[in-house]
This record gives C-alpha cells, sequence and structure tokens, in this order.
C-alpha cells in the first residue's frame, strides 16, 4: 500500500461536525508508511469519542449499549471476512476498540461532571456514526494490506487521545499485531460457518427476487443452499448486479457468484470459473403473432427495430457487438424486462435460450423466434482466484451433475437440464 498523507474530516456547519485534519507529518523510523496510516485511521476513529460522549452526555444516554455493541461487532467481522481476515482475530480487534471508545467516553464524562458542560454535540445517528463505520471500515481495509512489522512505541507515539488509558491502548495494539489471515477461501468458508453467494436476483429461472421476497429463488439459490449442505455451513445471499459482478468478486463481497453466469474469457482473466452445469446459447424473443419477423439476426438488425436488453451483462455485449441498425434500449430491470415486450414497448429481445423458454412459458404473448441458437454459451460459477477454492467447488458440482441433483433443481422449476 503506498505512503499517502492521512487526512481524516469532520465537518461542522454551525453545530455541526467540527472539520479536523490531522495529517501524520512525522513519522518514528520503527514503522513503515502504511503501518503509520493504520495507526492513525484508528487515532482518528478514536478522537470522534469526545463528540459521541458529548452527545451522549447532553441526551441523557448511557455510555455502554450492549445491543449496539453486538450490532457494531458483527458489522466489523463481516467486513473483515472481505478482506479475509479470520473472525476470531478481527472480533478481538473490534471489541478492542470498543473498550477503548468506551473508556475514553467515561473519561470525557468524568470531566464534565466536575466542570464545565461539554458544547452541542453532532448528532450520533446521522454524522457520527458514519464516520465511524467509514474509519471502521478504512481500518480493516488498512490492516489487511499490512506485510509489515507492527512496532507498540510507534503505535503508542500515533494514537495519543485524550482519556485513553495505557490498558486499553496495549490491548488495542495487541489485536491489531494478532490479526491473522486465512490461508485460502476453503479456510474461510469452513472457520466462518458461512457461505456467501452473490447472486443478482433478476434472471430466472437461476435466481429471481422479487421486491416482497427475503430471498431470492431459482435454480441457482438451491443449489447454493446445496453446496453450503457439503460444506457444513450457512448460505448468506449477497446481492449484486451484472455491472458490479467483477469489482464485487474482487472486493471480496461473496465468495462465490451463482446467478445463471455465462463462462467467457473476460471473466476468467478475472476470476475462476468451475465446469459448466448448463449449455445453451443466445436467442431471441418477441411476441407470438411477430416471430416471423425476427427469425434472423440480419432480421432483427433493422432500422425502425426496437431491441430491449439488460445493462452490463452478455446480453449487452452481444448486442453491442452485432446489433448496428436497430435501436438499442435499455431496460435497467431484468424482472420486467419481458413487460416491454409483451407491452409493444420494445418489438424483440435477444438473451440465453433457458431464459426465453421459461418467459415463453410465463408470457401467453411471448414465444421464442429461432429453432436454433446464435451463440454457444456455457453456465458456470464465478469464483475468486484461488486453487483450494474453486478445486472443491469442481469436486462438488461434478459429483452433484453425476447424481442427479442438478438435474433434479433444474425440473423442479420447470426447466431441463442441459449439461455439457
Amino acid at each position: 500500500m503506498a505512503r499517502i498523507p492521512l487526512l481524516v474530516t469532520r465537518k461542522r456547519a454551525g453545530p455541526r461536525v467540527a472539520v479536523i485534519l490531522i495529517l501524520l507529518c512525522s513519522a518514528p523510523t520503527l514503522a513503515a508508511g502504511a503501518a503509520l496510516d493504520l495507526y492513525g485511521l484508528v487515532d482518528a476513529r478514536l478522537q470522534l469519542m469526545k463528540d459521541v460522549a458529548a452527545y451522549k452526555w447532553h441526551h441523557g444516554l448511557a455510555i455502554e449499549d450492549q445491543d449496539r455493541e453486538a450490532v457494531v461487532l458483527d458489522r466489523a467481522v463481516a467486513e473483515a471476512l472481505q478482506h479475509g481476515l479470520t473472525t476470531t482475530s478481527s472480533r478481538r480487534l473490534f471489541a478492542a476498540q470498543i473498550e477503548a471508545a468506551k473508556a475514553i467516553q467515561r473519561h470525557w464524562f468524568d470531566v464534565w461532571r466536575d466542570g464545565a458542560a461539554p458544547p452541542d454535540a453532532p448528532d450520533l445517528e446521522h454524522e457520527l456514526r458514519p464516520e465511524l463505520l467509514r474509519l471502521g471500515d478504512a481500518i480493516v481495509a488498512a490492516a489487511a494490506d499490512i506485510r509489515e512489522p507492527l512496532h507498540a512505541a510507534a503505535f503508542a507515539d500515533a494514537v495519543m487521545v485524550p482519556g485513553l488509558d495505557r490498558q486499553n491502548r496495549d490491548a488495542l495494539f495487541d489485536a491489531l499485531d494478532r490479526l491473522e489471515r486465512y490461508p485460502h477461501r476453503l479456510a474461510q468458508v469452513l472457520n466462518s460457518g458461512v457461505l456467501r453467494i452473490g447472486t443478482t436476483g433478476d434472471y430466472a429461472p437461476f435466481s429471481y427476487r422479487r421486491e416482497s421476497d427475503a430471498v431470492p429463488t431459482g435454480i441457482d439459490i438451491d443449489l447454493g443452499r446445496d453446496l453450503a449442505t457439503a460444506l457444513g455451513v450457512q448460505a448468506r445471499f449477497v446481492a449484486t448486479s451484472w455491472p458490479d459482478l467483477m469489482a464485487d468478486l474482487a472486493a471480496g463481497r461473496f465468495d462465490i457468484g451463482m446467478s445463471g453466469i455465462s463462462r467467457t474469457l473476460q471473466r476468467q482473466r478475472q476470476a475462476f470459473l468451475s465446469p459448466p452445469y448448463y449449455v445453451g446459447g443466445k436467442t431471441a424473443i418477441a411476441r407470438c403473432d411477430r416471430v416471423a419477423d425476427f427469425d434472423s439476426l440480419d432480421a432483427i438488425d433493422q432500422p425502425g427495430v426496437t431491441v430491449v436488453v439488460n445493462p452490463g451483462g452478455t446480453n449487452e455485449r452481444f448486442v453491442d457487438l452485432h446489433i448496428h441498425r436497430a435501436e438499442k434500449r435499455l431496460h435497467a430491470d431484468n424482472r420486467t424486462i419481458f413487460d416491454e415486450i409483451a407491452a409493444g414497448r420494445a418489438d424483440v429481445m435477444i438473451t440465453d435460450r433457458v431464459e426465453v423458454e421459461l418467459q415463453a412459458g410465463r408470457y401467453a404473448r411471448l414465444c421464442a423466434a429461432m429453432d436454433d441458437n446464435l451463440t454457444y454459451q456455457e453456465k458456470a460459477y464465478l469464483l475468486p482466484q484461488d486453487p483450494v477454492w474453486q478445486a472443491f467447488v469442481a469436486t462438488w458440482l461434478d459429483l452433484a451433475l453425476a447424481d442427479g441433483t442438478v438435474a433434479r433443481v433444474f425440473r423442479d422449476h420447470g426447466v431441463e437440464p442441459r449439461p455439457r
């Protein structure tokens, strides 16, 4: 991580949060730049505790709120998983931060009890907590990037917050120094007890979620639960989108992408892909009374034809590559995109045959426009570039294909399985 000046900003507009710029102008020789940046973030977060204490003082709130602490701790541990930090070591770190924060707040309560009350404080819910969360996330990211020894003396020089006693400061440094990373994603999933499954929720029959649904449904949702069962862990579904799919994977927001994802060389350059579990291709869907007008790619790519497409995935890339004369119209919600064709607001959509077959069965006015596919396409699962994790998922999938689990799940959702 490159060394940059650390600027921590707090805003005040009238009684709002004051602008405080904490600039690390000099560094002890024992600590390298990345460690100093980390120490500065820890210091900046603890500096906010005076304002937190002032808000609680004026509003008669207790310093300790165990329910709130549990929420903060669980969120912090989940954030740390995105960076591969072990749950035990990250929980220890944020528990130490919480104890240090309470010690500082108690210090200021003692000061104000013996003297003048503090000035008005920034709003805890809308100003302080968002900044605390931002700094907490930044601490996790910075700690995960550290590849150098940490030094207690440098930490003590950098973290000098009024009210922070030596015991809590030492405990906080010890927790930072004992942070551990998982050796691979399989170990992380098994140890954390959670399989985080990235899914778009907009692509039936693989993954579909209405606004009223607590969790998505679909082929990949059922198979995701099967994978979690095979691992002996809980399945947790993480919302993503086609434009953000690869960025979310790179950021560590999920362990596996399961959403009817197509195998492409572009994705393979940035990630690993499982063996295919379904083979199909792109084809066209239109109103049944007009399928004869769109029975070839050339027939579709004509002036006056409106091709509707969902942004960010292989559908849009195919349209951009092959459609030049027809009008391309983006429709961001893949859950309602077929309504546009049925209602006559668009003429045709090019998408995966499995989706065409499903939607043609759901809409009486919609039909597949072609007998053949325009492309060859394989569906697979998206994985980080982790060979140990990839090998486990591949073995699970091979067995699920061989014992009929995949075929059964496809048929449960009204789709005929088409493995390679």
